[in-house]
């Protein structure tokens, strides 16, 4: 198949279909070429039981989120809101206290610190969002010569404080705080408007789910953009020419196997490692192919686990339950709305993805079924079904939540992360201003990406 056109997007996730949708309502011809034979990248839905789709990517938005929940309203999309009545569940430092609301009950020690360290990491993470990039930062060198570890280690005084820092990082990152820049982590709870706004439910980026699943906004975008997304169609060639402009419109040719577009610039909607595995003709400039090499993707195996009845709301708890020592240190209510069947979904994240991944499936389920039970009781060991999604395994994302900077990488390289490159233009929630990681930050993306080449085109 041989297709010419103005734009190829390259990705049909939530950012290359809102660059694509961008520009043809603008009049500007856009195709895009996908290598799933579905949309959504890493919003995808899974079956637990009887054919009702839940999520097994990324699935939940939040207040602050402008972007995504106007699109939600425009698409005519409903939410609703993630289950958090009930007392919640909290193992930190060895102790195990049931809580309602924000805060649980642990020693003023220990609180006292975590207030102390947040209170410091709110601060410096908020300064470092009010730049347009992080790498601009006073004190950006600093901040990104050090793992987040090794800052955390320097503002929490107690292990059990370092512990909850530990825990969150693998919630929000699925790595560990070794494996990041420590401006990184903080240019992203930043951007996102603090710790709390990441991690809480209610109030937070967790509080509402799409009904249908998230994936339903990669469905509708791509319906309203028809034939001009091309599914099945693995990219693995990109051939640019450096002075490519309107007047040149064999500027990208975009090639894979029986696929091949021609265009006068192109969006390449993908995770950097993911954009770097391409084989470029002329090779990127060399900021661009250090920074991809610099950006791996996190690690975290999803797990739904459905049951006949969500017994945890009958004994009084919300469902949700954290822990810095279990293996799926967190869990969520995911039950479905009109559904009277109860699911529970939990996450094994950085070194908990590592090991697990490493295990037979049985031997997998079992240590999930255990956690569970450690948390609810033994009715926990009894499912009706069980669904998993390895990401690290999935071809074509090789991870999840999202790509991180290591220590160097954007005070060094981070001008490359959105910076087009001749007739080549870069989106992906990765390069986002505001929730970079979430959906949110994938739809800020592709209107950036949509702008870039409206004013490219004239």
């Amino acid at each position: 198949m041989e297709i010419s056109t103005q734009v190829v997007v390259v990705g049909a996730g939530i950012a290359g279909l809102v660059a694509a949708r961008r520009l043809t309502q603008r009049g500007i011809d856009t195709v895009v070429v996908e290598a799933r034979d579905g949309v959504g990248g890493r919003l995808q839905n899974g079956e637990l039981f009887d054919d009702v789709p839940i999520d097994v990517g990324g699935q939940w938005v939040g207040p602050g989120q402008h972007r995504v929940l106007a699109l939600l309203s425009e698409l005519g999309l409903q939410t609703f809101p993630t289950h958090v009545a009930g007392r919640h569940l909290a193992e930190i430092g060895g102790k195990r206290v049931t809580y309602t609301g924000r805060i649980p009950r642990l020693s003023p020690r220990i609180l006292a610190d975590l207030g102390q360290a947040q209170w410091r990491l709110d601060r410096t993470a908020r300064r470092i969002a009010e730049r347009t990039d992080p790498w601009r930062d006073r004190e950006a060198q600093h901040l990104d010569g050090q793992t987040f570890a090794s800052w955390v280690q320097r503002t929490a005084r107690t292990a059990d404080g370092r512990a909850f820092f530990r825990l969150a990082t693998q919630a929000l990152f699925s790595a560990e705080p070794e494996d990041l820049s420590a401006l990184w982590a903080l240019h992203y709870i930043g951007a996102g408007g603090g710790l709390d706004s990441l991690i809480e439910t209610d109030g937070g980026a967790q509080q509402d789910r799409v009904v249908g699943g998230t994936v339903r906004i990669a469905e509708e975008l791509a319906a309203q953009l028809g034939p001009r997304v091309v599914l099945g169609s693995p990219v693995t060639d990109i051939a640019w020419d450096p002075a490519a402009g309107p007047a040149e419109p064999t500027g990208v040719t975009v090639s894979g196997p029986g696929t091949r577009v021609h265009a006068e610039r192109a969006v390449i909607a993908l995770a950097p490692t993911l954009a770097g595995r391409l084989r470029y003709s002329p090779l990127l400039p060399t900021d661009r192919d250090q920074l991809t090499q610099r950006m791996p993707m996190g690690r975290v195996i999803k797990i739904n686990v459905a049951y006949s009845e969500p017994f945890w709301r009958t004994a009084g708890f919300s469902g949700q339950a954290n822990s810095d020592t279990r293996p799926m240190g967190t869990v969520f209510d995911n039950c479905l709305p009109g559904d009277d069947r109860g699911v529970l979904v939990g996450f094994l994240e950085g070194r908990h993805a590592d090991a697990a991944a490493r295990m037979e499936p049985e031997q997998r389920r079992r240590a999930v079924l255990d956690d569970l039970a450690g948390y609810f009781g033994e009715q926990a060991r009894a499912p009706l079904a069980y669904l998993e999604k390895d990401w690290a395994a999935e071809e074509f994302s090789r991870g999840c939540y999202g790509a991180f900077g290591t220590p160097g990488t954007l005070t060094r390289f981070g001008p490359a992360l959105r910076a087009a490159v001749g007739p080549l233009h870069w989106a992906g929630t990765e390069t986002a201003r505001r929730f970079p990681g979430y959906i949110d930050g994938a739809v800020e993306s592709g209107e950036r990406a949509a702008e870039e080449i409206t004013a490219a085109l004239g």
